[in-house]
């Protein structure tokens, strides 16, 4: 079953290794396991809802609980500490464009809100309900989840907008296709809450980010309908696809898409190359992505995660015959690891694996095979896992992402990795702060950062020290020039730096088009602008 008040499903556990510990304890101190709220104190503390009947929405309140929050860390404090705040006073399980359309019609009719629930993955707030006086629905999209129609000739597939990536896959893959969008959140995460994210799969560099993959669909909006036909190209006027793109719930539900599909490669080769510092490994990773060498995914760990990684994964004596190898080329204590992958025929894979390694080689770049490659891709959705691990060790890991040019990057991950680090010290903690650069572009990349520190014993100290972190993180990506999400969209956590990045006209038109679609602000209210 999956967990109610963590990630994934609550029989598979991410062990790590004895030393592990010992290294994080060295990194930040010693965590003590936080006393977590039961799930029965947590259903017998639920307020009443307060939900107008209807025959397509439900008030139990284990669904209400279990639809209350998604991933982001202050989702978790508050589950973890069962302090919750707003709730949903019920959750409806559409199965079609009409009965999409009779609950907006009951939202119009009542001052609902509704709030559509893809899989409850956001990192940011997105389906998070506020504290208001009209009642709230969360719409689980999850039933509206059938491969609709799929067009061979023209790589084309539609599919109802809840579906998650794993019977997505399943579904293309019987028919010889994929669609190669693979974020870590995969196996919970849906189709639709991909396209209203603008989500970025591991691999994008091969397959396109979602906006890339996303050919047309069907909204249902307060206002009206709005469908999207799937042409090739088109000079009509603007792209309406892209009014549709990163909306958030917030101009209507969007209930089937129609995506790009590529047939499953016939080839997938993943392999590991480590450079003797990062400068060499960026260096190296700019040309690759500048040679248009048409790779999957490059994915370069910086010295300080290339040393966690290796720490958390034990294998002792194969990080130890690693070390000697490396020591013979010169690579040592700075060394970090790039992740390559490959993905076409055998003739093509062959010629731009070739052409990569070549590339890596002449800045300094050691090959060591498949080994750290395949492992990367066996265990990619499995780390999220990790997290629950480590709450229950007494630490919490939360990330920031963002996108910037090349001349900015070292900068920037210079600049996030001091504030990161100083970043507690009024309260005497240590935080562990650690980057990668993946979704590589020819004029940059998305800047991956991930931080650690332990859990206090009073939830609202926890949460006190993630916002800190957050704001300081944050304010450095803006001073640098980043966007303030490159991958995880807008929600709660990052509407109030949105508008430094759209400037005052940008804000208006957002405004402009949401009032235009739910003129009564019905539709996940406080998300993406106030």
């Amino acid at each position: 079953m999956r967990r109610w008040n963590g990630w994934g499903d609550d029989a598979i556990t991410y062990r790590l290794p004895k030393a592990a510990g010992q290294f994080l304890r060295d990194l930040v101190g010693p965590g003590t396991r936080p006393r977590d709220a039961t799930w029965p104190a947590v259903m017998a503390a639920l307020p009443r809802s307060r939900l107008i009947p209807h025959p397509l929405v439900f008030d139990e309140p284990a669904d209400r609980l279990r639809h209350s929050r998604g991933q982001s860390l202050p989702d978790w404090i508050a589950l973890r500490s069962g302090r919750l705040g707003a709730l949903p006073d019920g959750v409806a399980y559409p199965t079609s464009d009409r009965e999409v359309r009779a609950l907006i019609a009951y939202a119009q009719s009542t001052g609902t809100r509704l709030i559509p629930y893809g899989g409850g993955t956001s990192v940011v707030g997105h389906i998070n309900p506020l504290a208001e006086a009209a009642p709230v629905v969360t719409v689980d999209m999850g039933r509206l989840n059938g491969l609709l129609h799929l067009d061979e000739r023209n790589h084309l597939a539609t599919f109802g907008a809840g579906i998650s990536g794993p019977d997505l896959e399943t579904h293309l893959r019987g028919r010889g296709f994929t669609l190669g969008h693979f974020p870590q959140s995969f196996e919970y995460s849906t189709l639709g809450g991909w396209i209203v994210t603008r989500s970025s799969g591991q691999q994008s560099l091969g397959f396109g980010r979602i906006e890339r993959l996303f050919a047309g669909g069907h909204l249902e909006a307060p206002a009206g309908v709005l469908d999207l036909p799937a042409f090739p190209a088109s000079a009509a006027g603007p792209d309406l696809r892209e009014i549709v793109l990163g909306s958030e719930g917030r101009l209507g539900i969007l209930t089937t898409a129609t995506v790009r599909i590529t047939p499953v490669a016939a080839c997938e080769d993943f392999r590991a190359v480590f450079f003797p510092d990062f400068e060499s490994g960026q260096a190296a990773v700019r040309a690759i992505a500048q040679s248009r060498t048409p790779l999957s995914m490059l994915r370069l760990s910086t010295t300080v995660e290339t040393q966690t990684s290796l720490a958390l994964a034990g294998h002792r004596r194969l990080i130890a015959a690693l070390a000697r190898f490396l020591a013979v080329s010169g690579i040592r204590d700075e060394k970090c690891m790039l992740i390559l992958g490959f993905s076409g025929s055998q003739a093509q894979v062959k010629l731009s694996r070739q052409v990569a390694l070549s590339l890596a080689r002449q800045h300094g770049g050691v090959h060591v095979g498949r080994t750290f490659g395949q492992q990367w891709h066996k265990n990619r959705f499995r780390a999220p896992y990790l997290r629950n691990t480590l709450w229950d060790m007494g630490y919490a890991l939360d990330t920031v992402e963002t996108v910037t040019d090349w001349a900015t990057a070292p900068a920037l991950i210079a600049a996030l990795d001091t504030t990161l680090h100083r970043g507690l010290q009024d309260s005497g903690e240590r935080t562990h702060v650690f980057t990668h650069l993946s979704h590589t572009y020819p004029s940059g990349a998305s800047v991956y950062t991930t931080y650690l520190y332990r859990v206090a014993s009073d939830p609202e100290e926890t949460l006190r020290r993630w916002q800190v972190l957050k704001e300081a993180a944050s304010q450095v990506i803006l001073q640098h020039g980043g966007t303030i999400s490159h991958q995880h969209g807008v929600g709660l956590d990052h509407k109030s730096y949105l508008a430094q990045e759209k400037g005052a006209l940008g804000m208006a038109v957002l405004g402009d088009l949401c009032r235009r679609f739910d003129p009564d602000g019905l539709l996940n209210p406080g998300k993406l602008i106030a």
